[in-house]
């Protein structure tokens, strides 16, 4: 059963598509951001090795990695103070207040999957990549959001980033402060047929 929030989301949704009225149109789609639009650092997880490990092992096998990788995320994405949206297959979308607490998230995931794979068979290691962008979006309750950053961000993490990276936009980063101590390296990400900048954060020890 729909949520209040998500089925008010729609219920306007849908008034826009039907309405002829481009003055309407406007009215609603303000309605829709004065009701359900936020500024976040949003962040994107994506287990690596779905295709191998599956055909590989079987959809059991990996499934019971993606528990793990659950298991794992939600008390990290908590502890920096974001807010869990959704696990969807092996993917995981939460939303933070800036870029920074998003960042050390995904560094604090990556250095806890490199010590839990020291303990566990090689076939059943989890690898994640992880894509961050800052900006307006439409977030509906607690379960979903929508928006260009979170666009960027699941292309960076899904598509484009490899496992064990950590790719930012570059409007993230430039919202993070210098104190932060956040190592970076610049790089050009191509999404959809467009070049956005980016980094990819360096936070394995030398």
């Amino acid at each position: 059963m729909a949520t209040k929030p998500a089925k008010k989301f729609q219920d306007l949704l849908l008034n826009f598509s039907q309405s002829e009225e481009l003055a309407e149109r406007k009215k609603i789609e303000a309605t829709l951001w004065k009701d359900f639009g936020a500024e976040f650092a949003v962040f994107v997880l994506d287990m690596s090795g779905f295709s191998m490990l599956t055909r590989k092992y079987g959809i059991v096998h990996y499934l019971s990695m993606v528990r793990r990788m659950q298991l794992t995320t939600e008390p990290i994405v908590k502890s920096y103070g974001g807010q869990m949206l959704k696990y969807e297959a092996d993917n995981c979308f939460a939303v933070f207040p800036d870029p920074l607490s998003a960042v050390s998230a995904a560094i604090a995931m990556q250095h806890a999957f490199t010590a839990s794979n020291l303990l566990t068979a090689d076939e059943l290691d989890i690898h994640i990549s992880c894509g961050i962008d800052y900006g307006k979006l439409l977030i509906i309750g607690n379960n979903d959001c929508f928006g260009d950053p979170v666009n960027r961000a699941s292309k960076m993490g899904e598509d484009v980033a490899a496992a064990g990276e950590i790719l930012v936009t570059k409007d993230a980063m430039d919202m993070i402060p210098a104190e932060a101590g956040i190592k970076a390296r610049e790089m050009n990400v191509s999404i959809s047929g467009i070049s956005i900048p980016a980094y990819a954060v360096e936070y394995r020890a030398v």
